[in-house]
């Protein structure tokens, strides 16, 4: 059986292929490329039809490595992505305008206006989503102030996966787990939640048909097929769309103990998995998400700043170094002095600014506080706040479950960065589980597994994963010091 995984994040793309070898699972880096958001007038959008392109000639790539004989099982197709950024699709079948990024401030304020319609907590008790200005429901709420032509004319909206999905097969739809990333969607249920878009004003025709992550989509359309070399009967699934819960659905939860996860890449989405939503008002006040999971379950988390503070500081720098990439960055924070330097990663200046390493700067400098100078001391200082951050988040996340979690899992990009999880492990002082890295692609994959029967259900997914690629362990040190520094961070 072989997959092949579209994975979407906000810095980059890659496709993976994925083969099942009897009871382990291989998986292969075919194609990888860079995505950032364009700014135009103000104003961030995704390239999309770049990363069409791009994806296109992943699949390609894919498919010239995977000739099968003609009695094997078809080839399949999966595709996450972050959540939240949608496209509208008219009638005749045409993508209406660019596809803005979350990190647009047009949303700013927004919530405000919301809630003198559907009180904040009504809100959440209806949809389980915490309040952040990305939320689709929000975006949708400025384009119907500042372009309401665009909502007159649509008859579909797709999140990021659902168009590459519609790219691929003509059919258009949604799936769950990246459907419930909308602040309009009923963890209950499971559905749509129409009624919050009818108290807004806007239009709940454009929701698509909802369906549940290992779901067939449909062939690739026959002209494409033949023009990316695929099989005729290649099957694109809607897997665990959002990449949050196609990585948590890959962590390594082997044994009893309870632990918390924390997809880590661009973004850090830190919780764990449910049975059912939770729609407390402690879980309002605290800010955690109820986002649709795989197999019932529900993936809830709270959405904290990740590696974007880094990547954005290496994008800078790399304009004059080209050398420093994440490699000689992680080495270089390895020879900087811990806790010397800690800042709050959450503060809003730190989402969208236009120089990251001089917004860390001033951060510093309108507090009278020394900054870190250099890439080595600045690396350190955003490794070791993100990690007092998550014990913020982690111990809020304790007091909502009432249990203390043995360990923390660490999926994703920011597993391969050793420092970083060692410092993770030191604040929160608990053992981290660091791995896989391509959890989401491993998540997406489980899902085409499901679809095809291959895999029986998501947890023999998961124990397929665990086999495939055990984990590396990092256990807690320096006790006193980090106790210190939390309490330095926690009066910042």
């Amino acid at each position: 059986m072989s997959g092949i995984a579209v994975d979407l994040g906000s810095s980059g793309g890659r496709i993976y292929v994925g083969r099942l070898l009897g009871d382990v699972l291989a998986i292969a880096e075919v194609h990888r490329f860079a995505n950032a958001p364009v700014h135009v007038h103000d104003r961030w959008y995704w390239d999309l039809l770049r990363i069409w392109t791009e994806v296109q000639d992943g699949i390609a790539r894919a498919s010239a490595g995977l000739a099968r004989p003609v009695t094997s099982s078809p080839i399949t197709i999966g595709i996450d992505s972050f959540g939240v950024d949608y496209g509208l699709i008219d009638r005749s079948g045409a993508l209406l305008a660019p596809v803005r990024c979350m990190r647009d401030t047009r949303t700013a304020g927004l919530h405000a206006e919301i809630y003198r319609t559907i009180p904040a907590d009504d809100l959440y008790r209806r949809t389980g989503a915490m309040e952040i200005s990305i939320n689709t429901l929000v975006q949708l709420l400025s384009d119907r102030q500042r372009q309401p032509w665009l909502l007159e004319a649509a008859e579909t909206l797709l999140f990021v996966p659902d168009l590459i999905a519609w790219f691929l097969t003509g059919r258009r739809g949604s799936e769950a787990t990246i459907a419930s990333t909308s602040q309009f969607f009923d963890p209950t249920r499971r559905a749509w939640a129409p009624d919050v878009l009818q108290a807004l004003g806007l239009p709940e025709r454009i929701l698509p048909p909802i369906v549940e992550p290992g779901t067939p989509v449909g062939p690739v359309q026959p002209a494409l097929a033949r023009r990316l070399g695929l099989p005729a009967d290649s099957l694109v699934v809607a897997t665990a769309s959002h990449d949050t819960a196609a990585a948590f659905a890959a962590a390594p939860l082997g044994d009893a103990r309870p632990a918390a996860i924390v997809s880590l890449g661009t973004w850090a989405l830190l919780g764990l998995e449910r049975p059912g939503p939770n729609l407390s008002e402690a879980s309002r006040a605290a800010n955690f998400s109820n986002e649709a999971g795989v197999g019932g379950g529900i993936a809830y988390h709270k959405i904290l700043i990740g590696l974007w503070l880094l990547q954005e500081c290496q994008r800078r720098w790399q304009v004059d170094r080209p050398e420093l990439d994440a490699a000689a960055l992680h080495d270089l924070a390895a020879h900087a002095a811990p806790l010397a330097h800690l800042f709050d990663p959450e503060d809003p200046a730190f989402v969208a600014p236009r120089d990251m390493v001089e917004t860390i700067g001033a951060w510093f400098a309108g507090r009278g506080c020394p900054a870190p100078e250099g890439p080595g001391a600045i690396v350190r200082a955003i490794y070791d706040s993100l990690a007092l951050s998550y014990r913020r988040a982690i111990d809020a996340l304790e007091r909502l479950e009432g249990a203390r979690f043995a360990a923390l899992h660490v999926v994703g990009g920011g597993a391969r960065a050793p420092v970083l999880c060692q410092a993770i492990a030191d604040a929160i002082g608990r053992p981290v589980i660091a791995g896989p890295v391509e959890a989401a692609a491993l998540g997406n994959l489980i899902g085409q597994f499901v679809a095809t029967g291959a895999v029986a259900d998501f947890a023999q997914g998961r124990a397929l994963v665990a086999r495939s690629f055990p984990p590396t362990e990092y256990q807690p040190r320096d006790a006193a010091a980090w106790s210190a520094a939390y309490g330095r961070f926690a009066s910042l």
